[in-house]
C-alpha cells in the first residue's frame, strides 16, 4: 500500500511538472510575439515590397509594368554601382582582417599581467563612447588638406597630401573604422580566452608546448566562435562605414571613396526605385551568402571543440 500510494504521489508530481513547463512555454511564446510582430512589420515586409519593386519598370507609376531580370542587368551594366562594389569589397577585404587580427592581439597582451591592465582598457574602449560625428570632426582636423597631419609633415620635411580627395582616402577611412571598433572586439576577445579551460592549458605547458603551440592548437580552437562572430559583427560594420564617409565628404566623393550605400542613397534621391530596389536585393543577398557560410563554419567548429 505504502508503495502504491508512493507512486501516485510520484505521478501527480510528475504531471505538477509537466503542467509548469508547459506553462512557461506558452508563456514564453506569448513574450516572443511582441517581437515577432515587429520584424514582421518593419523587416520582413519592406524587405518583401522592396524584392517586389526591384521586377518592376517604374514601381511608382500608377500602371505597372513588370521587368523581369532587367533591372539586374542594368545593374550590373552601371558604371558607378560596379565601381562602388570593387570601393566598398576592397575595403572590407582589408578592414575585417585587422578589425580581427588586431584586437586579438591586444587582448593576448591584455591577458597577461602587466602595467596599468585596467586604463588600457578603459582607452581603448573609450572611443565607443564617441559620437560618430565628433569622430568625424576630429578626422577632418586631422586629415584636412591643411590639417595636422600635413602640418607635420611638412615640418618632417615631407609634401602635403589631400588625404580625402586622393587614393589614400581610404586609409583614412580604415583608420577611422579601426579606432572605432578595436576596443569593442578586443573585449569580445579577451572574454572568449577567459573561457578556455585552464586545466587543458596547464597540461599542455607542462607537457613543455610552447606558447605559439598553445595558442593555435588549443586557444583559438576555443575562441573560433568568438573569431567567427566578430568576422560578422566587422562585416557589417565595415558596410556601414558610409556614414563617416558621408559626413567626410558628401554624397559625391572621390572615386576611391565611392561605397555602395553612397549609390544607394544617391538613387534615392532621383527616386529611381527600382534600381535602388535591384541593388539593395543583390547587397542583401550577397551578405545572407557569407553570414550563412560563416554560421555553418561555426557550427562546424564548435562540434570539433565539444568533441575535445
Amino acid at each position: 500500500m505504502h508503495s502504491k500510494q508512493r507512486r501516485f504521489f510520484l505521478m501527480i508530481k510528475k504531471s505538477k511538472n509537466q503542467c509548469g513547463r508547459r506553462g512557461e512555454k506558452i508563456f514564453s511564446n506569448i513574450c516572443i510575439i511582441p517581437s515577432l510582430i515587429g520584424v514582421l512589420v518593419f523587416f520582413l515586409v519592406p524587405f518583401g515590397i522592396v524584392v517586389y519593386y526591384s521586377f518592376l519598370k517604374n514601381p511608382v507609376a500608377r500602371n505597372k509594368e513588370f521587368a523581369g531580370i532587367e533591372n539586374f542587368t542594368s545593374l550590373f551594366h552601371n558604371d558607378a554601382f560596379l565601381q562602388a562594389s570593387r570601393n566598398t569589397a576592397f575595403f572590407s577585404a582589408v578592414s575585417i582582417p585587422l578589425a580581427i587580427v588586431i584586437p586579438l592581439c591586444l587582448a593576448l597582451v591584455l591577458e597577461r599581467n602587466i602595467p596599468y591592465k585596467s586604463l588600457l582598457r578603459t582607452l581603448f574602449l573609450s572611443p565607443l563612447m564617441v559620437p560618430t560625428a565628433s569622430v568625424v570632426l576630429v578626422w577632418q582636423v586631422l586629415f584636412h588638406n591643411h590639417g595636422t597631419v600635413n602640418q607635420v609633415a611638412e615640418m618632417l620635411g615631407g609634401q602635403p597630401v589631400d588625404w580625402l580627395n586622393s587614393d589614400y582616402g581610404q586609409l583614412v577611412i580604415l583608420l577611422m573604422f579601426l579606432w572605432k571598433n578595436t576596443g569593442y572586439n578586443m573585449i569580445l576577445f579577451m572574454s572568449a580566452l577567459n573561457n578556455v579551460p585552464k586545466d587543458i592549458l596547464e597540461v599542455a605547458e607542462l607537457e613543455g608546448a610552447g606558447r605559439i603551440y598553445r595558442f593555435f592548437h588549443i586557444k583559438l580552437r576555443y575562441i573560433s566562435p568568438a573569431v567567427i562572430f566578430v568576422f560578422i559583427l566587422s562585416l557589417i560594420n565595415s558596410f556601414k562605414i558610409f556614414r563617416e564617409v558621408y559626413l567626410l565628404t558628401g554624397n559625391y566623393p572621390f572615386n576611391k571613396m565611392y561605397m555602395l550605400q553612397h549609390f544607394m542613397n544617391n538613387t534615392f534621391s532621383k527616386l529611381d526605385y527600382q534600381k535602388l530596389s535591384a541593388s539593395a536585393v543583390v547587397f542583401s543577398l550577397i551578405m545572407i551568402a557569407v553570414i550563412s557560410i560563416l554560421l555553418t563554419a561555426e557550427n562546424i567548429l564548435g562540434k570539433d571543440v565539444e568533441n575535445q
